[in-house]
């Protein structure tokens, strides 16, 4: 794995190995709040992302990604449409030579489960898949309040992404001073992991 890849903040000796991203505005963009990507035609890729993960990859981190999906509680699209959706994304991340190691979402309403970020299910769902995943050698990448909290209560370094100021969620003010850095894009969050 990483081992020249260091947290700001932790000795390099604790190499960097797992990055937990939050796909929403951070991957793709992000619909108007109330608005979901419940099929593939809604799903479309921010610039730099895709290269992004792919630098990733090369530096030999695992890439997961952990993503609140309400609207499949709501009923506006099935579990199966996300998996479609996520299958989608592999095959043009495939064409830069990237790819995500593996998906995680949480399909319930609020206040359901403990999968819902912040809750910490989703992290726990991934260490039972890849059980040498530590709080300590992993980041967490995201644009809401709910994002870097879920770093926060794990202790998992955050980035916070700003991403578009007109579909930010209520509480971003309050993520960025919450995450221990804040860029403008995955993409320049990535620079900042690998410089």
């Amino acid at each position: 794995m990483a081992e020249s890849t260091s947290l700001p903040g932790i000795p390099a000796t604790t190499p960097l190995r797992t990055i937990f991203l939050d796909r929403d505005g951070v991957l793709n963009r992000k619909p108007p709040e109330g608005e979901y990507v419940s099929e593939w035609g809604r799903f479309h890729l921010l610039p730099g992302a895709a290269e992004a993960v792919a630098r990733l990859n090369r530096a030999g981190l695992r890439v997961l990604v952990v993503s609140n999906q309400r609207g499949v509680a709501l009923g506006l699209y099935t579990s199966q449409d996300v998996d479609a959706i996520h299958a989608g994304l592999q095959q043009i991340l495939a064409a830069y030579d990237a790819h995500i190691d593996a998906f995680y979402f949480c399909p319930h309403n609020k206040d359901q489960c403990d999968c819902r970020k912040p809750g910490p299910g989703l992290y726990h769902q991934a260490q039972a898949q890849f059980p040498d995943i530590a709080s300590e050698t992993s980041i967490m990448i995201g644009d809401s309040w709910s994002d870097i909290e879920f770093g926060h209560r794990l202790g998992i370094r955050t980035m916070f992404i700003d991403g578009d100021p007109a579909h930010q969620k209520p509480g971003a003010d309050r993520a960025r001073g919450l995450a221990d850095r804040s860029f403008a894009s995955l993409a320049e969050a990535v620079d900042e992991l690998l410089r």
